[in-house]
């Protein structure tokens, strides 16, 4: 009869059972009883918890081939702990002709054997139950005490080897807090990433810093002092690198770019990204460029439904040109006394009825609690391995912790008054209009929405009845601009010299 071997090499139980004693008691069995070694499948430090092991896998589907009769194990608890998953594999097993024999468990053919099978099964996966119901319970032990449970140390800590707490690192905390505060006043994350690069800051297990990284970085509540783990939350259980007011300006700057990334991703800033939108059409448009003929880069926005061929026929339109428009009509219809005491009337009420983060937090909640569902009904389906429990386990973690927070920001949200409104918008009046930073700031927290016409301008702006509508020849009078530096180079014709091609552009 031709045999194989199943080893594997259990991370919470190393002891004599290695794959090569495993491999070496396996060899003299099939020597004894004549069995002939074809090949060995073998998993390294994984769980039998679970069927999803690669050699696993690939030895049930190679039973299919006919090639050997036998598959040897130690033990019955290297083939599977779960007594479900062994009895659904054997299965596959036997229906494939091939039989799984212990080789230190005399287990006989007989109806004794079957009782004696199903009770060596269930003591595995009762004992693999119990081990991790030991281990749970100690590291919620732990946990209650805000005592480290093992995972990747983020920067700015260290482990104190006496105490198994975190401790705030003076040689790495200074770069945290320089992370958020320059992230919390717009520096992009890839310059603060390549500038950490550059510095030589490097991870415990010796890997740079990327983006996705330092992002995770940026959402981690370590840094205001919240211990967490499971179910366990411990306000100020650590000690704090950031301030909480610091941590809640870059949670909601991370929010606004995650509904505007093609804005934070692009080489050059379109600041109208997301409230841009063709008057004929009412589709978004988009920040483009082109280069002329001398290789200079010209920026405009787009109407997506032109761009696709939908049927729109509207013209680009110049970045410059519509971004200055609309900041220098913001600062002069909505900056005003009469506009700014209205805004802050509306303010007041507002107050009363919502905040800026609850709304993220609660959307984050809907978004977690869907894919609980999700998680759950794959386990209705059948879908049940540890991986799926790990994550339904997280998932009900992340959605506990955003419902505690927004409970918390309900109950600790400040009100301001109407004067400490006034002077909040009234800062705005006197910016520099060519300033970048300045024309951000407008846009972002004064413009709702510009609808582009052909002869005509429509401005929404966040607060009740805020709409303009403004024709061009308003415009004009207003910024003393040239019309006819709305629309980006127009292409006349292609000229061909060899293999280059170049276009003749007409300003």
């Amino acid at each position: 009869m031709n045999a194989v071997i199943y080893a594997r090499y259990s991370s919470d139980r190393q002891r004599e059972e290695s794959i090569e004693g495993q491999l070496r008691e396996c060899t003299d069995y099939a020597m004894k009883n004549n069995l002939t070694l074809l090949g060995t499948y073998v998993d390294r430090a994984l769980s039998a918890r679970t069927a999803d092991r690669p050699d696993f896998q690939r030895m049930i589907a190679d039973s299919a081939k006919g090639v050997f009769d036998v598959v040897l194990v130690w033990k019955l608890d290297r083939f599977s702990r779960d007594r479900y998953d062994s009895a659904h594999y054997k299965h596959v097993l036997k229906k494939n002709g091939v039989r799984v024999i212990s080789i230190k468990e005399n287990i006989s053919d007989g109806p004794e054997g079957i009782i004696l099978e199903s009770m060596l099964e269930g003591y595995a996966e009762y004992y693999s139950a119990e081990l991790a119901q030991k281990i749970r319970r100690g590291q919620h032990d732990n946990a209650m005490k805000c005592m480290n449970n093992g995972g990747n140390t983020p920067l700015g800590y260290y482990v104190d080897k006496a105490t198994g707490r975190l401790e705030v690192n003076p040689e790495t905390a200074p770069y945290v807090q320089e992370l958020f505060a320059r992230y919390a006043d717009g520096e992009r994350l890839t310059v603060l990433q390549a500038e950490m690069e550059e510095r030589g800051l490097r991870s415990k297990r010796g890997n740079a810093y990327s983006v996705s990284v330092l992002s995770n970085l940026l959402k981690n509540r370590k840094y205001i002092g919240e211990y967490k783990y499971g179910d366990v939350i411990t306000p100020d259980g650590i000690p704090a690198i950031i301030d909480k007011e610091l941590f809640e300006r870059v949670q909601m700057r991370m929010a606004a770019n995650k509904k505007a990334p093609a804005r934070a991703k692009a080489e050059e800033e379109y600041l109208l990204t997301t409230k841009l939108y063709c008057g004929d059409c009412g589709r978004l448009m988009a920040g483009e460029s082109g280069k002329g003929c001398k290789g200079i880069v010209y920026h405009y926005y787009k109407c997506s439904g032109a761009k696709r061929r939908l049927g729109c026929k509207k013209k680009a339109i110049k970045k410059h040109w519509i971004e200055e428009t609309v900041v220098k009509l913001t600062v002069s219809k909505v900056l005003t006394d009469e506009a700014i005491n209205r805004i802050a009337d509306a303010i007041l009420v507002m107050q009363e009825q919502g905040d800026t983060m609850t709304p993220v937090l609660k959307q984050q909640l809907q978004q977690c609690e869907a894919e609980i569902r999700n998680v759950m009904k794959a386990i209705r389906q059948g879908i049940i391995t540890e991986t799926t429990k790990e994550c339904l386990e997280d998932l009900e973690t992340q959605r506990d912790s955003l419902k505690a927070s927004i409970l918390q920001l309900q109950l600790e949200r400040r009100k301001f008054t109407k004067e400490e409104i006034v002077d909040w918008i009234s800062k705005y009046k006197y910016g520099n209009i060519n300033d970048l930073d300045y024309r951000k700031e407008i846009i972002d927290t004064f413009v709702n929405s510009v609808f582009v016409y052909d002869d005509k301008l429509v401005l929404t702006y966040n607060y009740k009845d805020g709409t303009e509508t403004l024709t061009l020849q308003e415009i004009e009078s207003v910024l003393s601009s040239n019309l006819t530096s709305m629309c980006p180079p127009s292409k006349t014709h292609t000229e061909r010299c060899g293999f280059f091609a170049w276009w003749t552009i007409k300003i």
